[in-house]
C-alpha cells in the first residue's frame, strides 16, 4: 500500500467507546439516512413498524420532497425520531474523505444506543423480512447472547419493470438473484448490533467488544473476513431483502445520482450495471416478504 493511498483514501471506520446500556432497555431501532424516497418511503415505514420495530431514527440528508413528511404521516409520533443531517462529503484537514453514514451511525449508537437491544442499520431499498415468525423480534429469538448479527443481501433486480409501477415495491418486485453468494460483485451485509458492545463502526459491519466477528441469523459465528464464505449463507430467522435497482427508470435515476463517495462518473455507472448484470443474470421467484404481510396482517372485512 503506498504512502499516498494510506494518507488520502477514505475513512470508513471510526472507534468508539460505547455508552451502557439503560436498565430497562428493550426492542429493535433502525437508524436510516434518507434523500428524496418520498415515493417509497411510507411502504418501507409502515412494513417495518408492523414488524414489530419500536424506533426510527432517522438522519434527514436534506430531503426537499416532502419524505419527512410522509413520514410522519405513516409512524405513530413516539415511534419517530428525525435529526437533520445535510451532508456534503466531509473530509479532513489533511483531505481524507469521511464516509457521511458512518458519522451518522456512530452518532445514533451513542446518543441513542442505550435505550435499545438491538439497533439496525439500513436503508429505505433495503426490508428487514421475517421469514417464518410474526414479527423481527420474534425471528430474533434465539440470538440473546449475540452482539452483531451480518444479514446478506438478496438481490431484487427490475423485475420487467420500466417504470415504477403501482402497488408498492414488496408486491412488485419478486425476482432476484439465485444465489447472492454466487454474485462477484453485489453481496454485502447489513448488521444487527448490540449498541453497548459496539466498539467501531462501519457501514457493513462494526466491531464488537474490539473484534470484527459476529454470527449469521442461525447463530453460526465467524469472522467478517469470513461471511462471503458459502457455509455463513443463511436465511433461517431474517431475510434481508435489498430492492437494488426497482423500476428501470428508478435505476437510471440512481445511476445519475451519482456515488455516495468520491468516485469517477464513469467508474460508477460501470460497477452498477456489473451489478444490475449479474442479479439479473439467473433469478427465482422469491414471494417471503408477501408471505410475511399475509400471516402477520389480520385480513380486512
Amino acid at each position: 500500500m503506498t504512502l499516498f493511498f494510506r494518507l488520502f483514501r477514505p475513512i470508513t471506520k471510526i472507534a468508539i467507546i460505547p455508552p451502557p446500556a439503560a436498565p430497562n432497555r428493550g426492542g429493535i431501532a433502525i437508524v436510516l439516512i434518507v434523500r428524496n424516497e418520498a415515493r417509497h418511503i411510507a411502504e418501507w415505514a409502515r412494513f417495518h413498524h408492523d414488524a414489530g420495530v419500536a424506533q426510527f431514527i432517522v438522519y434527514d440528508n436534506a430531503c426537499s420532497d416532502g419524505t419527512i413528511e410522509v413520514l410522519r404521516a405513516s409512524l405513530p409520533v413516539d415511534a419517530l425520531t428525525v435529526i437533520p443531517w445535510a451532508q456534503p462529503r466531509f473530509r479532513t484537514v489533511t483531505g481524507r474523505e469521511i464516509h457521511n453514514q458512518v458519522l451518522a451511525y456512530a452518532h445514533a449508537l451513542m446518543n441513542f444506543g442505550p435505550r435499545f437491544r438491538w439497533m439496525a442499520f439500513i436503508d429505505v431499498d433495503e426490508f428487514l423480512v421475517p421469514v417464518a415468525a410474526n414479527s423481527i423480534p420474534q425471528a430474533m429469538e434465539g440470538l440473546d447472547e449475540a452482539a452483531h448479527v451480518s444479514l446478506p443481501w438478496q438481490m431484487f433486480g427490475r423485475g420487467g419493470h420500466d417504470t415504477p409501477p403501482e402497488g408498492g415495491v414488496v408486491a412488485n418486485y419478486l425476482q432476484r438473484a439465485a444465489d447472492p453468494f454466487a454474485l462477484r460483485h453485489g453481496l454485502n451485509f447489513k448488521c444487527l448490533v448490540d449498541p453497548a458492545r459496539v466498539t467501531e463502526v462501519g457501514v457493513h459491519g462494526f466491531a464488537i467488544d474490539g473484534r470484527h466477528q459476529g454470527v449469521n441469523d442461525a447463530g453460526q459465528p465467524a469472522a467478517h473476513a469470513d461471511r462471503t464464505k458459502r457455509a455463513f449463507s443463511s436465511r433461517a430467522r431474517l431475510q434481508l431483502n435489498h430492492y437494488y435497482t426497482r423500476s428501470n427508470a428508478e435505476l437510471q435515476a440512481k445511476i445519475g445520482r451519482g456515488s455516495n463517495k468520491s468516485v469517477q462518473a464513469d467508474k460508477h455507472i460501470a460497477r452498477v450495471m456489473r451489478i444490475v448484470t449479474a442479479i439479473e443474470a439467473e433469478t427465482v421467484e422469491d414471494r417471503t416478504a408477501i408471505a410475511f404481510l399475509a400471516r402477520s396482517q389480520p385480513p380486512r372485512p
